[in-house]
């Protein structure tokens, strides 16, 4: 009987990635994926993602994040793996995976593999983050009273429905954390800011959870998942199970 083999890779440019691999290692020892095969990999160069049968991509700074890609060459082999491969992001992986980036910064990309804006830092500044325990069970079997962890957090404003974006959450949302740049004799804060990405998705967008107050905070489209949150933060590998199961090995 031949063993089937997945290589899930997280982006190592910037930011959480060690303690994604350390989550997904625990996740993949799960008696339910036993007759599996798994190997985890850092991915910092382009024949490394080629190895890969999915991607996470992790919080940390998001401008800094595409800036690396690009100075490295990952950028465009990220745009295409994220085009057709499942791909996972949190905080800032969420922001790159979008194909609107709200409130962005100077010279910032996106990756286009998931039709939806994301407003950057929409909870405000890092003192201002939080814990939440939420209950994803309507989506995820099992995953309840999940420690969520927000740090200077985006969410998920609009998702594409047809040819148009439609708003999501509140109608009223929090203007997010700004800052100032200059363009030419321009003063621009990064709410004027809007950086764009063509997007071949097209998968249906789902909301998967929103917080008490509206905000969305978890979407799905096709083998493309979005969190806000910081699940590699929480002494709680079942998220990350039920990524592997759900995005790796059920494609």
């Amino acid at each position: 009987m031949t063993t089937l083999s997945y290589t899930i890779g997280v982006l190592a440019l910037q930011g959480a990635f060690r303690e994604h691999l350390e989550h997904l290692q625990r996740a993949v020892a799960a008696a339910d994926l036993a007759a599996y095969s798994f190997s985890l990999l850092e991915v910092k160069t382009p024949e490394q993602l080629a190895q890969c049968s999915a991607l996470v991509v992790p919080g940390g700074e998001s401008t800094s994040m595409s800036l690396i890609a690009e100075r490295t060459g990952m950028l465009e082999p990220l745009r295409e793996f994220v085009a057709s491969k499942p791909a996972w992001g949190t905080c800032a992986g969420l922001i790159l995976l979008a194909s609107e980036i709200h409130n962005a910064r100077p010279h910032q990309k996106a990756l286009g593999g998931m039709d939806i804006c994301v407003a950057r830092n929409a909870f405000g500044r890092q003192l201002e983050s939080f814990e939440e325990a939420c209950d994803f069970s309507d989506f995820a079997p099992g995953v309840t009273a999940f420690k969520t962890v927000f740090i200077r957090a985006p969410v998920v404003s609009a998702v594409r429905k047809g040819a148009d974006f439609v708003s999501v959450g509140p109608k009223k949302m929090h203007r997010p954390n700004v800052c100032s740049f200059q363009e030419g004799e321009k003063t621009l804060t990064s709410f004027d800011l809007v950086v764009k990405a063509e997007c071949e998705n097209t998968a249906p967008v789902e909301v998967l959870h929103s917080l008490p107050n509206g905000l969305v905070v978890a979407v799905r489209q096709g083998n493309k998942l979005g969190t806000s949150f910081h699940p590699e933060l929480a002494d709680d590998c079942s998220f990350h199970h039920w990524f592997v199961k759900e995005f790796v090995v059920g494609h």
